[in-house]
Parts: C-alpha cells; sequence; structure tokens
C-alpha cells in the first residue's frame, strides 16, 4: 500500500472512531492536544502526520497507535499475509511500521514491526486513556534505548522489554546501524503494573 493510500486508511480511521464516540473536532483537539486544523487535514489525508501526533489521537479516542492503521471497514479475517501489511514511515524520525496482526480481526493482542533508522528518536507524551495498554518491545536486531517515564532501558537483540503506557515514552537508535523490534500491544488490559 502506497503512502497517499494509507493516508486515506488513516484519514477513515480516524473519522470512524471519532463518530463512534461521537466527539467533535473540538472535543478531540482538546482532548489530544492536537490543534483543530490538523486534525482537519488528518481526516481528509491531505497531510503525512508523525508517530507522535498520531499516538495523541490514538489515545485521546482511546485506542492504540496501531489501531490508527486498521482499514475503517476491514473483515475479520484472522490471518494477515505479510503482502498486505502495510508499510508506513514516519516522516518525523524515517522509522518504519508494519501492522502485522489481523485488520479487524476481535483480540485484544496487538503486533507492530518497527525498523529504527541509525540516530532515530521518537518521544511519545502520555494522554490519559481509560485503561492503558501493556506493552512488550522484543529487539530482534540492533540496540536500542526505551525511556519509559524516567528510566532508560538498554536493549540488545534479543531483549524484552515489558511495561504499561501510562507515562511518556520514547525510543532512541544511539547506534550507526539500523535496528528491528516488534512491539506487542494488549489494548484495555488489565493486571499487574
Amino acid at each position: 500500500m502506497s503512502a497517499p493510500d494509507l493516508n486515506q486508511q488513516i484519514a477513515a480511521r480516524v473519522r470512524q472512531l471519532r463518530a463512534e464516540r461521537a466527539m467533535s473536532l473540538d472535543a478531540l483537539a482538546d482532548r489530544s492536544g492536537v490543534s483543530r486544523s490538523m486534525i482537519s487535514l488528518i481526516e481528509r489525508g491531505e497531510t503525512s502526520p508523525t508517530a507522535v501526533l498520531l499516538e495523541k489521537l490514538a489515545a485521546a479516542l482511546n485506542t492504540t497507535l496501531a489501531g490508527l492503521f486498521q482499514p475503517a471497514a476491514s473483515p475479520a479475517e484472522p490471518i494477515a499475509r505479510r503482502s498486505d501489511q502495510a508499510l508506513w514511515r514516519d516522516p518525523a524520525s524515517g522509522y518504519v511500521r508494519r501492522n502485522v496482526s489481523p485488520s479487524g480481526y476481535p483480540t485484544p493482542i496487538q503486533i507492530v514491526e518497527v525498523t529504527f533508522p541509525p540516530g532515530a528518536h521518537v518521544a511519545y507524551e502520555t494522554v490519559a486513556r481509560q485503561t492503558p495498554p501493556h506493552h512488550q518491545v522484543w529487539v530482534l536486531e540492533g540496540k536500542i534505548d526505551v525511556t519509559v517515564g524516567e528510566q532508560r532501558h538498554a536493549l540488545s537483540a534479543g531483549d524484552c522489554l515489558a511495561f504499561v503506557l501510562d507515562r511518556p515514552t520514547a525510543y532512541s537508535n544511539r547506534t550507526r546501524k539500523p535496528a528491528r523490534y516488534a512491539v506487542v500491544m494488549v489494548a484495555g488490559a488489565d493486571g499487574p503494573r
């Protein structure tokens, strides 16, 4: 799927989620901290939003970032073929994400694969969610630093970090080689923190 097509898919999904929650543009802007005009551009597919901006919208819509990449009207298939898994490049950091999980399938688990370029850094603010998702970051190749709140974790290939997405979180690749990692999310999970 090309970037313009994916921007249209994101646009439709944000519109769908906002409508399902009966939120006006102003209400979503207030809750997310993203301007009304930017949300309008995103909903029309006229901009390539950054991962940080999309995370703010996802949190305000009480979904995960991966949830914004699902087609608005996707059939509930239990398998996602690699050839059907869209790639998206963050215009700010250059990282590439691929939603691995089947779109629309009724499961609370989502898997995303990220290729993180050398020197890349992404910092997400935390917007309150009704139930924060649980994340596990599993490094497949290379090295990354993941900062959750005030604690920085240096991760190498094979390492896996578990945390609840209820604090600011940042990802950094301080090396000269790309890193690849999987993020496994359970949305709305209750349990130990």
